[in-house]
């Protein structure tokens, strides 16, 4: 392949990548403009990109209508609840599946793969059932557990990928050096896999944080909904929607995703080069 050709496809897969981001930001860019846009902005016929008149007023009606904060703190604690959860359960069941090849290990991974095709609806029934004989409807401990349980397969299969990229000869050196099982797992593997516990970790966190189908059945009381659910609330009769708030709500209820992702964004690659420089 010539140096021209190469180059050719090279600003074809930049210009791919380009129209793909723009995709991507098109909702978010104008979930932002249409959150500072006054009233008549939002209801003109020839909508701008930016707006002529920011204002702050859609923010301070959506707190004032609903309950943002006591729901985002709702949403907090289930999530990150959950992303612990799946990470400890997740974590020792990856390594042992990972390190022992086995055809029971290989059809748990495939049960698992499996198991992410499950519509909600099939499973919505059975788990509404389950958690009313534990007396754990309307609460955030069964909506927790939900998610513990939906996030876990995935996890797991995420984690036996990481765990296989460790090379076993370093905890085959460390059990040579006279270290034990356990010091090898904590003081070699544990290291190497936190990349890819955290990476575990925030995909769990994402998942829970923007849930909505089973917070909406299984919270009743309005004090224990959490944010998606809540964000409903700005639809009125008949499908109206208050514009201005709903846009000014729903762009604060992606932040904290988008903040927490662009922190351990850089942690993740940082332990990466880490482990591959000490390796």
């Amino acid at each position: 392949m010539s140096m021209r050709t190469k180059r050719s496809v090279r600003a074809g897969q930049y210009l791919a990548l380009l129209c793909y981001l723009v995709f991507l930001a098109f909702p978010f860019l104008w979930l932002i403009s249409t959150a500072f846009k006054p009233a008549p902005e939002l209801g003109s016929l020839h909508p701008t990109w930016i707006p002529q008149h920011p204002t702050l007023d859609n923010f301070r009606q959506a707190f004032d209508e609903q309950p943002l904060l006591r729901a985002a703190a709702n949403s907090l604690i289930a999530a990150l609840s959950a992303g612990a959860i799946a990470v400890v359960i997740a974590t020792p069941m990856a390594y042992v599946m990972a390190r022992h090849r086995t055809r029971l290990a290989t059809a748990a991974t495939g049960w698992v793969v499996v198991s992410q095709a499950f519509p909600f609806v099939l499973l919505i029934i059975p788990l509404f059932l389950v958690l009313k004989h534990l007396h754990l409807i309307n609460t955030l401990w069964g909506l927790i557990m939900v998610y513990v349980v939906w996030a876990l397969p995935f996890a797991l299969w995420m984690l036996v990928g990481y765990v296989r990229a460790v090379p076993p000869e370093l905890e085959e050196a460390a059990a040579v050096d006279g270290a034990g099982r356990l010091r090898t797992l904590v003081s070699v593997t544990a290291p190497l896999l936190a990349p890819g516990i955290v990476a575990t970790a925030l995909f769990a966190f994402i998942t829970a944080w923007n849930e909505f189908f089973f917070a909406l059945v299984l919270l009743k009381t309005p004090e224990k909904q959490t944010l998606p659910v809540v964000l409903t609330h700005f639809l009125g009769a008949e499908g109206a929607s208050d514009l201005g708030p709903l846009a000014a709500a729903a762009f604060l209820a992606t932040l904290p995703s988008l903040v927490l992702f662009a922190v351990i964004q850089r942690r993740i690659t940082g332990g990466m080069l880490a482990g591959a420089v000490k390796s």
